[in-house]
């Protein structure tokens, strides 16, 4: 068993482009685990997506390493499938991890250090969410279950132990605070505003604005989007003939959608042209949804992603540091403790090993003697050695999967006792222990 993850952030994909990947994303887990594409349910026994604002990962479980190229295959067939992108498309836009970087990244994202704003506290409810899902979905294997509970633990962790996230901000949030202090009016409720967008992103903002009051909220989707975006997160629909009198209109524009079709300086001064009201553009896309050049534009105001950082509160660096440790202390522990459960299987199979002998003797014993006390003894003795017998195994066990040794572990016991250890099947979101073949002294076959 092996965990691997595909990862597509705001720190290399635009957000439109994360947000078209995204869509469909609920069904990619089952289709892939139900094997809608060749091979794939054969390499994938669990799926759990996180899909944001600005990110879209995968986490996946893998049979083993070897099979984790076919996994991966099969998972951007899928996301191929549901985004209508192509697979080579798809594919570019992922980073792969695999061993101790899935854990570490992870518990990064749900800790908040991997966001725009540093420290929000938002996403650790979202990996929550995204395990929640995948529970009821039934795509969440066992180890994927430990995987994003010891997230959520280390999130909890650096959130008491550091001051990271004590005020609850977001990339949006913060854009909305700028917008707010350079505003002619402070009142929300009669701000006019349009958003170009209908990913995640936008429906963040959208949140945002009826949070503070904002009712006259127009969105636009150069993909033809933003009816049946409005029609569940609330807004009017604008197209490309009623979209210029909006902006001519609006008091904020905001821009989270990353599109190609960028919006120059030259298309604002035709729609607001010199001695239009105040404008304040907010562009969220890391690609620009806007012309930086629209900052030169009379009556304009520009606030960027780097407006964000910038106006964001800065952490301080002991509690950055301190939270960083927490993350690598927390990534290496469970990373020890997954590598010790897949040994469980073979200290299984030798104990069913070691009883079934033991049985095996004690009706020997019976057999000669009876039910008499002095055989009662003789199985408590007998079983008593076998307790012994097996302790120092099995802590050699774990402790040679901490050292990433079970190979070694599993031939000793094929070579040492003919036992064939058959690793863990995951079924359902389980994870069911197979059994063993051995032969004893006698030649006899011994199996469960």
């Amino acid at each position: 068993m092996v965990l691997f993850s595909l990862v597509a952030t705001h720190s290399d994909v635009d957000l439109e482009t994360v947000a078209r990947m995204s869509n469909g994303s609920s069904q990619v887990a089952i289709s892939v685990l139900n094997g809608a594409h060749p091979g794939s349910a054969a390499t994938v026994s669990g799926t759990v997506v996180l899909a944001t604002c600005n990110r879209y990962e995968l986490y996946c479980e893998a049979p083993s390493a070897a099979d984790v190229e076919a996994a991966r295959a099969s998972v951007i067939a899928e996301i191929s499938a549901q985004s209508s992108l192509p697979e080579s498309y798809v594919s570019r836009s992922f980073s792969t991890r695999t061993g101790e970087d899935v854990a570490q990244h992870l518990f990064a994202v749900s800790s908040g250090l991997d966001s725009a704003v540093v420290g929000e506290r938002e996403i650790a409810g979202q990996v929550r969410r995204a395990l929640i899902n995948a529970q009821e979905s039934q795509t969440a294997s066992g180890p994927l279950v430990r995987l994003f509970e010891a997230a959520s633990r280390t999130a909890k962790e650096v959130g008491s132990r550091t001051a990271l996230g004590s005020r609850g901000l977001s990339i949006v949030s913060v854009a909305l605070d700028l917008a707010t202090d350079i505003s002619v009016s402070r009142d929300w409720s009669a701000t006019k505003v349009v958003v170009f967008g209908t990913g995640a992103y936008a429906g963040a903002t959208l949140s945002l604005l009826q949070e503070r009051d904002c009712a006259d909220v127009s969105v636009y989707s150069s993909s033809g989007r933003a009816e049946s975006f409005t029609a569940t997160r609330g807004g009017v629909p604008l197209d490309a003939g009623t979209l210029l009198g909006s902006l001519a209109e609006a008091d904020v524009v905001i821009g989270c959608s990353g599109s190609d079709n960028q919006v120059s300086a030259e298309d604002v001064q035709r729609v607001r042209p010199t001695g239009s009201k105040p404008l304040i553009i907010v562009d969220l896309a890391l690609t620009h949804d806007f012309d930086p050049g629209v900052a030169a534009l009379k009556n304009v105001e520009l606030i960027t992603l780097e407006s964000v950082r910038m106006a964001a509160p800065e952490e301080q660096a002991e509690s950055l540091k301190e939270a960083r440790r927490i993350v690598v202390e927390s990534a290496a522990e469970f990373n020890t403790q997954l590598h010790a459960r897949t040994m469980d299987a073979s200290i299984v199979a030798l104990r069913k090993h070691t009883t079934s002998v033991l049985d095996s003797e004690i009706a020997r014993v019976r057999a000669q003697h009876g039910c008499t006390a002095a055989a009662e003894q003789v199985e408590f003795a007998l079983r008593r050695m076998v307790r012994q017998l097996l302790h120092v195994p099995t802590v050699r066990a774990r402790e040679l999967a901490a050292e990433g040794r079970q190979d070694d572990y599993i031939s000793a016991l094929e070579a040492l006792y003919g036992i064939a250890v058959d690793q863990p099947v995951a079924r359902g979101g389980r994870a069911v222990s197979g059994g063993y073949e051995a032969t004893d002294a006698d030649g006899r076959t011994a199996s469960a």
